[in-house]
């Protein structure tokens, strides 16, 4: 039976690990633990699923609660994919978030997903990478 839990006090080792049996971790910055610890700590709607004691998915998100809350990660484990994780990770986050829309770049293996759960693209995204300058 899974479960569902909010908050981002979670072990950081836990979720390293979500991120490398999901395949989130091919694009995460998973060998620099220091990073991730931030981008946990820094995230302020996590929402988590949990098969026992095991972390089966993640949602981690920012949030105004009010206009936009960026979902920059979901992962579920691959051992526990197509069982509705991930849609209700989403659902849960939308939920909380209260008025606001959420938001996502897609990892390039999820993109036919979300369309498939409900979610409309967007042709107006843009990025600037860190390491990247304004012209």
């Amino acid at each position: 039976m899974i479960t569902y839990r909010i908050g981002n006090a979670l072990d950081l080792d836990a979720v390293i690990e979500l991120y490398h049996a999901s395949t989130l971790g091919e694009r995460r910055p998973v060998d620099d633990r220091e990073r991730m610890r931030l981008m946990l700590a820094n995230a302020n709607l996590v929402v988590t699923a949990w098969d026992g004691e095991l972390l089966v998915g993640i949602a981690r998100s920012v949030s105004d609660f009010s206009y936009a809350t960026y979902l920059s990660d979901l992962a579920v484990r691959l051992s526990h994919q197509k069982q509705g994780i991930g849609r209700e990770l989403i659902r849960r986050t939308q939920e909380l978030g209260g008025q606001a829309t959420v938001i996502l770049l897609s990892a390039p293996k999820a993109v036919d997903y979300y369309p498939r759960i409900g979610m409309k693209s967007h042709p107006s995204a843009w990025m600037l990478a860190a390491a990247e300058r304004l012209h």
